[in-house]
């Protein structure tokens, strides 16, 4: 086991490799890792209701896990209460966040809004929970949370 220390290290190199706009990204092993170490981080899931009602969520613990979508369903427009509900999450803004999406898009996007905000360990999840598709167009056969093997909730 990494420590968490060791890990949001490695993250914040990221940030500075790829010229994040937030606090830095972390792997999906890493990220788990980071959810046992440490009972104060979150993992702010921001796909749709509906994207988790079909297809599923990393199973972590409850006090760990919240969902606060970045887009709303139908019509995927913008949620502009996404401070809002993300601060009534997470009212401590020094609580390192974990931002995860389907493939990691909407969270790099929630994660930077997040730390323009003034949440200061705003990470995004890389490859997000079920990964880019595979040659037939299929998702978690390439990357992601559930490619990873890691622990999730199915639909």
């Amino acid at each position: 086991m990494t420590s968490a220390k060791a890990i949001l290290d490695q993250a914040t190199q990221r940030r500075a490799a790829g010229q994040l706009t937030y606090a830095g990204a972390v792997t999906p092993e890493e990220a788990l890792e980071l959810l046992k170490a440490d009972a104060n981080v979150r993992l702010i899931d921001v796909r749709t209701r509906a994207e988790l009602d079909w297809v599923g969520r990393p199973q972590v613990p409850d006090g760990q896990y919240a969902n606060v979508e970045w887009v709303r369903y139908p019509g995927g427009v913008p949620n502009e209460q996404f401070l809002e509900q993300l601060a009534s999450q997470t009212p401590d803004k020094t609580t390192p966040l974990l931002f995860l999406c389907r493939s990691a898009a909407r969270s790099k996007a929630a994660a930077k809004v997040a730390y323009e905000a003034g949440y200061t360990q705003s990470f995004d999840i890389l490859e997000g929970f079920e990964g880019d598709k595979d040659s037939a167009g299929h998702r978690k056969h390439v990357s992601g949370w559930c490619f990873r093997g890691l622990p999730w909730l199915g639909a």
